[in-house]
């Protein structure tokens, strides 16, 4: 008789193969849409692999074996999609302002043909077969998988990271735990949304739920604002002589970060306390 696959893999499956679709699609011409779309993929696959090994734990490097091939590739198309948000700051910024920021939008787009070119030659130097590979240990690790074993290990991976989120979180915020958070943030939630595909019940009522996903949407405009700040530092930094334009810009950028850092704070905090009672 067969060993049954634990219906995970069906969800992994379909996401892998959407994701070899958008990688092909990169190996003719990077774009910034397709790239992103692509980021979000890989994110799940990731964390199908985190989920894996936490079902595994025997088999300590399980994650690193499968999801490895991919990392460099992930890291770019995260880059890719940085920028994305950088480019939009600006033309928010031009919009406000109705002034233009020529030598800032130039250093840009040398950045992006940098970044564009680097996910590039990361999808054509890479095998096809190491997707097919990945889909094998995909499905050999899932089989014979028991729901309950699935449920637990979702549950285990759900509170490893609020723990790191509570070791985390300290006032005031580094921006690298900002990043943390919503990072964590991220995962939660597809690890709810994955038990609900799999008709287990949530872990959090819907009214945390939604707490958790507002808090994760309240960190967009703060991770957009550290990538501006940290781009147009570093573009300011090549400069001798600073034009007042982008004086006001920069300081209006570190004021703007300083309230939504003290905003996302409280938010978290009271969060925290909600879910870890």
């Amino acid at each position: 008789m067969p060993v049954r696959t634990s219906p995970v893999f069906q969800i992994f499956e379909l996401q892998h193969q959407e994701a070899k679709t958008l990688f092909l699609a990169l190996g003719k011409q990077v774009k910034s849409k397709k790239a992103i779309e692509l980021q979000t993929k890989l994110e799940f696959l990731e964390l199908f692999v985190d989920l894996m090994e936490k079902v595994h734990f025997q088999n300590l490097s399980l994650g690193n074996d499968i999801f490895s091939p991919f990392k460099d590739l992930k890291r770019s198309l995260r880059k890719t999609h940085h920028l994305k948000l950088v480019e939009r700051n600006l033309r928010s910024r031009e919009e406000k302002t109705e002034l233009l920021y020529d030598s800032y939008r130039e250093y840009l787009m040398v950045q992006k043909r940098k970044i564009q070119k680097e996910a590039f030659d990361l999808v054509v130097g890479s095998p096809l077969k190491t997707w097919d590979d990945f889909s094998e240990k995909a499905h050999q690790t899932s089989r014979g998988i028991k729901p309950l074993t699935i449920n637990t290990a979702i549950n285990q991976l759900v509170q490893e990271e609020l723990e790191s989120i509570h070791r985390e979180l300290k006032t005031p915020m580094s921006s690298q735990g900002f990043r943390d958070l919503f990072e964590s943030l991220r995962k939660i939630i597809m690890l709810e949304n994955l038990l609900i595909q799999l008709g287990f019940n949530p872990i959090f009522v819907s009214a945390i739920h939604e707490e958790i996903s507002q808090l994760k949407e309240n960190l967009k405009p703060w991770y957009s604002n550290h990538l501006a700040f940290q781009t147009l530092s570093g573009f300011l930094a090549e400069k001798t002589s600073i034009s007042k334009k982008y004086m006001e810009w920069i300081k209006e950028l570190k004021v703007e970060k300083k309230s939504l850092s003290s905003e996302i704070e409280k938010q978290a905090f009271s969060l925290l306390n909600k879910v870890l009672v």
